[in-house]
């Protein structure tokens, strides 16, 4: 019905299919010579990516040598600001960091980090400050849910090279910041 309601429009298009036709009689196809890449299922992609991640997650840990205890809980004074000083350190060096008297060399921002990478970095953040010989190290942590800040201080307490710690003035980040002081090996 449409033929007979729209005769030259049908016959145009059936020109213009002879004119194409026409121009294109002598040319071939091309034969298809490559192998198409081999495609991976979600299933096999994200597979080869948490190898790759468990990969870097054991080197960072390994060049760290240094592995945080989760069942370790220090006693904190939830009354007063974040604090620490080992046994047998000088209590002063860390006043000095709640006034901001030592503005920190290196800084690690943990947002977003879940606890078994902040954990890595944490131990990789010292290492590095021994290594360049840096006194004081910052680590944001934020609020969030809690979970870092109350892991971290914990976590600290542990290693043998943190001197002492102090929630950091407001001026490097208040409540959702540490500044550590870092013992430098000789």
């Amino acid at each position: 019905m449409k033929d007979k309601l729209f005769p030259r429009e049908n016959s145009k298009v059936e020109d213009e299919l002879d004119l194409f036709q026409s121009e294109f009689k002598d040319i071939a196809p091309l034969k298809q010579d490559k192998i198409p890449p081999q495609r991976f299922s979600s299933k096999q992609k994200s597979g080869l990516k948490e190898k790759n991640q468990q990969n870097v997650a054991e080197l960072k840990q390994a060049s760290a040598a240094f592995e945080f205890s989760d069942g370790f809980e220090g006693h904190f004074d939830i009354d007063q600001p974040l604090k620490y000083t080992r046994e047998g350190s000088d209590s002063h060096e860390v006043k000095r960091l709640r006034r901001g008297d030592y503005p920190p060399d290196l800084i690690l921002d943990l947002h977003g980090f879940k606890k078994d990478e902040a954990k890595l970095e944490i131990a990789a953040l010292i290492q590095a400050a021994q290594k360049q010989h840096v006194y004081c190290v910052q680590i944001m942590h934020g609020k969030g849910t809690f979970a870092l800040k109350k892991a971290i201080p914990n976590w600290l307490i542990q290693h043998p090279a943190v001197i002492g710690f102090h929630q950091a003035p407001k001026i490097w980040g208040g409540q959702s910041a540490l500044l550590i002081l870092i013992e430098q090996t000789q």
